[in-house]
């Protein structure tokens, strides 16, 4: 088992320093000033350390031991450099693609988060399309293209969501995904979906107090998260259509790892 485990570890290593070559290597052909931000990542606690150093004339054990820790903390930060620049990089390249909105939203699993794959609703003309996702504090409408068409695409869903909640109080948010005025940059689409919230009359029945406020938050029990979910596969099932030539919604554009994962 020892030896196993010695093995694993030494064929995780390649792995890593080949993923982050890989990293490197696609953001560096779009963000020519990456190497500039990365040195200056990696040497910008050496050179606190050096000044503070010469000001307090640090004893030679206090410099090797705060040298190591600086060395690594730069590691750190050039990491933390690398992967930022790489979400924007990847950002950047999916902004606009059919399918960019969802590709950033398909494995979100924070607070019971679902955004199938498949749109709702699509225009084989101008390939606008509108998604439909859900969560503890209601349904999401996640719509790219045109905000007119979008709008009514919405405003149909919407009444067909409706229709199989009747009487309910379940709260449809409506993000707009694009670059325009009132629209959502692709980088910013994970933080708008989560942030949304719904406050609804205190006597409801599926509400919390949120004392800080008075006011109570629209929350769906796990049970009553999977109910809506099922009957929204069947209103799914009921109106398909297929998706036009030249969409796999099911197959988002080969862009950066990370930038798929809505970091």
């Amino acid at each position: 088992m020892a030896d196993k485990d010695k093995k694993n570890k030494k064929d995780r290593k390649p792995k890593l320093f080949k993923q982050i070559a890989q990293i490197y290597g696609f953001t560096y052909r779009d963000d020519k000033q990456l190497p500039f931000w990365l040195a200056g990542a990696f040497l910008l606690p050496i050179v606190v350390e050096v000044i503070v150093g010469l000001v307090f004339h640090w004893s030679v054990i206090t410099w090797v031991f705060l040298t190591i820790t600086c060395v690594m903390l730069g590691l750190l930060l050039a990491t933390m450099t690398l992967t930022r620049r790489a979400d924007a990089v990847g950002f950047r390249q999916l902004e606009g693609r059919p399918g960019a909105a969802i590709s950033v939203l398909g494995n979100v699993s924070k607070a019971g988060f679902a955004f199938p794959q498949e749109p709702v609703w699509i225009d084989p003309k101008t390939k606008d399309m509108v998604w439909r996702g859900t969560g503890y504090n209601g349904i999401y409408l996640l719509g790219e293209g045109d905000p007119g068409r979008v709008a009514k695409a919405m405003d149909r869903q919407e009444r067909a969501i409706k229709g199989v909640t009747a009487g309910s109080r379940i709260p449809v948010y409506r993000i707009m995904v694009g670059t325009g005025p009132g629209q959502v940059r692709l980088k910013n689409v994970r933080k708008a979906v989560i942030k949304q919230k719904s406050y609804t009359p205190l006597h409801h029945k599926h509400a919390w107090m949120d004392k800080i406020h008075g006011r109570t938050r629209f929350v769906l029990t796990k049970t009553e998260l999977a109910v809506l979910n099922e009957r929204l596969r069947t209103l799914q099932t009921k109106n398909g259509f297929g998706v036009p030539k030249g969409i796999d919604p099911t197959h988002p554009q080969k862009v950066s790892r990370r930038a798929m994962r809505g970091r």
